[in-house]
């Protein structure tokens, strides 16, 4: 697991006037970002440490003990309760959705809409489902993305899904995660552009679209995908889709070799 550890200036500077990096500048120090794997990172500000969808599949072996845990659905790569009890400090929070509790057994339920304060970051539950008919199918209610505020940033993790008016209606917001490239061509990087236009934030993380090589990393005992070239394609489509838009478009390392 790498992180950029490229210099910022002062919390006032805006993101968009920055280098790109994985450090934001923030109220209190810097915004530290680390992706891990697929639509697993963690972020760090000011001592404390949220990671959201932790993964085992992943590296963890340089990942920083959890103060608070997020998790937006309840299949494996998004809820991995051997993750959880590998990073979680005690008594660390873990919130999750209705669906994925039933499964863990444990955490504090966060339903569509809902907001609280965890581990004194507060975080904001935001409807994450489809609307274009098609498996797989996310139903309305099963799963969140997440608004958490750092030093005072605030930064969407979107949960598998489409557009949806919830996140159509997001202000303020100055980091979001959004996965693209998902079956049944939901949110494939046209649409992602133009719901990154709706609500516009100052940077734009691309997470969970390399679904082909997220199989691998759950069971690497097939060949690894040979999709490299057909998954740069689809970014730089996002990227175009974006031109002249005031949105930074930043691709981590979400695939690493292995």
């Amino acid at each position: 697991m790498q992180v950029l550890v490229v210099a910022v200036a002062a919390a006032s500077v805006p993101l968009s006037a920055q280098a790109p990096s994985d450090r934001l500048a923030a109220e209190g120090g810097d915004v530290v970002i680390t992706p891990i794997l697929h639509s697993s990172v963690q972020i760090e500000h000011a001592g404390t440490v949220v990671h959201i969808d932790p993964w085992s599949a992943g590296d963890l072996s340089e990942a920083k003990p959890a103060d608070l845990i997020l998790v937006t659905d309840d299949p494996g790569h998004h809820l991995d309760p051997a993750a959880i009890e590998q990073l979680r400090k005690p008594e660390a929070p873990v919130v999750l959705t209705a669906a994925a509790h039933a499964r863990f057994g444990d955490g504090e339920v966060l339903a569509n809409g809902e907001r609280g304060v965890f581990a004194g970051v507060p975080v904001e539950a935001v409807p994450a489902y489809d609307m274009t008919p098609g498996q797989p199918w996310h139903p309305k209610g099963e799963a969140n993305g997440y608004v958490l505020t750092l030093g005072g940033r605030r930064i969407f993790f979107a949960g598998v899904g489409e557009c949806v008016p919830e996140i159509q209606a997001l202000a303020d917001i100055d980091v979001a995660f959004l996965p693209m490239n998902l079956p049944v061509d939901r949110m494939r990087p046209r649409p992602v552009a133009e719901c990154a236009k709706t609500f516009r934030p100052e940077v734009v993380y691309l997470i969970h679209y390399d679904n082909a090589t997220a199989r691998w990393f759950g069971d690497p005992a097939q060949p690894r995908p040979d999709n490299a070239e057909e998954i740069a394609a689809t970014i730089q489509a996002l990227r175009n889709a974006l031109d002249g838009e005031p949105i930074e478009v930043r691709d981590g390392d979400w695939y690493p070799a292995r």
